[in-house]
């Protein structure tokens, strides 16, 4: 299976300035907390530094590692955590951050994931929030932009841990042999 860009739906500049305006946001939100980001790794990994660059707060940063696609474009509707975290969250403020909501499964999991660790206080922050691909009723506190139902890749987001690099968030076709599957 071969990939291709079909089109760029946000730019650089469009996601960094949103990303500002959320940390902006958050330091508002959370004024004189110490405040945890998880980031789910590894798709959420730019998006989190960039909210980070503007968050005027004392953090702590911890990752998470869970798989719920494989090399797949479609969830398989498993979670499974691959990394855990490395300190203990409970009564703090936390912060999970993704790169995308689309089935809400992975967060659905999380939610129930650090209500088991009594955590302090939890909130959700995504760079994009599919509403269309949802599975369960999960709404996102910080939501960097809607976005369509297509596979998306860029600024994180990856097709097989492809694509991650690139600066800008676009659609991809999936292409068999001579076939476009969309």
């Amino acid at each position: 299976m071969t990939y291709a860009i079909d089109r760029i739906l946000l730019s650089q500049a469009e996601i960094e300035a949103r990303a500002k305006e959320i940390g902006e946001q958050i330091t508002e939100d959370y004024a004189g907390r110490n405040v945890v980001f998880v980031g789910i790794l590894t798709g959420s990994v730019l998006w989190m530094a960039q909210v980070l660059k503007s968050v005027a707060l004392d953090t702590q940063v911890d990752f998470m590692s869970l798989s719920s696609y494989g090399a797949a474009t479609h969830t398989s509707g498993v979670v499974k955590i691959i990394k855990d975290l490395n300190m203990s969250v409970e009564g703090r403020d936390v912060i999970i951050v993704e790169d995308i909501v689309d089935s809400g499964l992975t967060l659905d999991y999380l939610k129930k994931y650090f209500a088991a660790q009594n955590v302090g206080s939890l909130a959700i922050c995504t760079m994009l929030d599919k509403p269309s691909g949802r599975r369960v009723a999960i709404k996102a506190d910080y939501v960097g932009f809607e976005v369509p139902g297509e596979f998306l890749v860029g600024y994180g987001l990856d097709v097989d841990q492809r694509c991650r690099n690139l600066p800008y968030i676009a659609s991809v076709l999936a292409r068999d042999g001579d076939d476009l599957i969309q």
